[in-house]
């Protein structure tokens, strides 16, 4: 791999000026194409889901601060996991350990619907009644920390490289905020974009209140693995409503709701 350390040393502040960047790109986006009118106030969703990301940033800079990337520096220097092992050339080892990183959030997406125990925090960011960028960021912080974890044993298993740990980190959120997006892209652009790459309207999909399209279109950048493994259902919109049929109230865009949800006795 290339000499990376200015990108290593300054991993925080390119995260968060691209993701920022592509959260403001997409909401001016939004204004201009939406794919749904807004019903809900605006204020009040943005608050909890802005909310729900802030306590995620706090409980993770106090607890898990670079996780990933240490775990994968780790891994490099002591030669630990399957790329450290293999002799690949630089370009092949970066595009399988992205491929394979994809591999694994998919995975652990279907876990999150399936696992009672993770489905209780991951239900949070399926509440939300209206898809727009901010949903994005809807995750509860124990689901958070969750996921790094898991990512975490994955890029130690697997030896990843930390400057491609960094650019599927960014590659994550930015597909995040691109396939969660209130935009309708033209059909032109849409059919055979959704062939390589999750869509918002593949995606959207995924967040009906109908059990069976909820649990369906799980991808989150490439969409090949919901067609490999049989959990693809296609984009159609007709009679889509958003959010779970429980929750179809006030509660989900009240922050204090959205953080207690998960540890009540009602949560499914």
């Amino acid at each position: 791999m290339p000499d990376a350390s200015w990108i290593l040393a300054n991993e925080g502040p390119v995260r968060l000026g691209i993701f920022f960047g592509s959260l403001l790109a997409w909401v001016a986006v939004e204004r201009f194409s939406p794919a749904v009118v807004r019903a809900q106030p605006l204020l009040r969703r943005w608050t909890a889901n802005l909310g729900l990301s802030a306590l995620s940033a706090v409980f993770v800079g106090l607890l898990l601060r670079g996780l990933t990337v240490l775990a994968a520096l780790w891994a490099q220097m002591n030669g630990a996991g399957l790329f450290n092992l293999l002799q690949m050339p630089a370009w092949a080892e970066v595009i399988l350990a992205l491929i394979l990183l994809d591999l694994a959030i998919y995975i652990q997406h279907v876990a999150t619907h399936r696992v009672p125990l993770l489905w209780r925090l991951h239900m949070v960011h399926h509440t939300e009644r209206e898809l727009d960028v901010s949903t994005s960021v809807r995750f509860h912080p124990a689901e958070i920390i969750a996921s790094l974890l898991y990512k975490t044993v994955i890029i130690v298993s697997l030896g990843i490289d930390p400057v491609v740990v960094i650019a599927y980190e960014v590659m994550l959120n930015v597909m995040a905020a691109f396939n969660h997006a209130n935009v309708v892209l033209p059909a032109w652009l849409e059919r055979p974009l959704r062939l390589i790459v999750v869509t918002p309207a593949l995606h959207r999909i995924h967040h009906s209140d109908k059990p069976h399209e909820t649990n369906s279109n799980f991808g989150n950048t490439l969409s090949i693995w919901d067609r490999l493994f049989g959990t693809w259902r296609g984009a159609p919109q007709d009679g889509l409503r958003i959010g779970l049929t429980q929750y179809q109230d006030e509660r989900p865009n009240q922050l204090w709701w959205c953080v207690k949800a998960p540890f009540e006795r009602t949560a499914p």
